[in-house]
């Protein structure tokens, strides 16, 4: 009974923290509301960043960095990674490049009343200045949580993998997938920071994707160790 107690309450408090981090964007819908619909239909296009290409090229390096760990606990199949790498290319491209979705929308949507987000943090960075309005800072944050995620998975898998084929050790104790968790809230977070009309088709994807490669790596490592089957009645999915 105790052990069955302990299951049930072993994942309650990063539960309840998880679901109150997602649910900031209703606590403060206007500014929310304000910042997609301005991305969206393309009316912030008078206030966003162009031809910084070297921010372009640098931010590309970094993001598709997150996919070297990804790659630790199964044999990489670079092929899967197409669509993921060709949403932070085309990404980049359109916030410091050439934002064309947000073009092509303001020709239907520009409006000469509709009023900007106001950025909460201003700052310069390679000679370029940034603003971030409430969205974007809620954003960042959620990108910092998944690149945690990510990393201290793969710490966990680097430490632990040549002991124990199967790692249940420090944060898979709490989640059978962390850095996919991971990952699908940095996406989830470019989505909210730069809601145009490709993130908005992209993400549904790319988060399908994930959460199937997720199913089809635990198929993988089932057959490598039985004692998978036990792991998996005792943790959750991601959280």
């Amino acid at each position: 009974m105790k052990s069955f107690n302990a299951k049930i309450t072993k994942n309650l408090l990063m539960r309840l923290l998880f679901v109150f981090t997602l649910l900031i964007p209703v606590f403060y819908f206007q500014d929310f509301y304000q910042h997609f619909y301005v991305y969206l239909t393309g009316n912030v296009i008078t206030n966003i960043i162009t031809q910084e290409w070297h921010i372009v090229l640098l931010s590309i390096l970094l993001f598709l960095a997150v996919l070297i760990p990804l790659s630790f606990r199964r044999r990489v199949k670079w092929a899967e990674y197409g669509l993921v790498s060709a949403f932070f290319i085309s990404l980049f491209v359109e916030m410091y490049g050439i934002p064309l979705t947000i073009f092509l929308a303001s020709k239907y949507f520009l409006t000469n009343d509709v009023n900007l987000p106001n950025n909460i943090i201003e700052f310069d960075f390679l000679g370029v200045g940034f603003g971030m309005d409430l969205a974007m800072v809620y954003a960042l944050f959620l990108m910092i949580l998944g690149v945690f995620f990510v990393t201290i998975g793969w710490v966990t898998l680097y430490r632990n993998i040549k002991k124990d084929c199967l790692v249940t050790k420090g944060i898979y104790k709490y989640s059978r997938h962390p850095q996919y968790l991971g990952f699908i809230l940095i996406v989830m977070a470019w989505f909210i920071g730069w809601p145009t009309i490709l993130t908005l088709i992209l993400t549904p994807i790319l988060i399908y994707k994930y959460v199937s490669l997720c199913k089809t790596e635990e198929g993988e490592i089932l057959d490598k160790s039985p004692r998978y089957i036990d792991y998996k009645n005792n943790v959750p999915f991601f959280i």
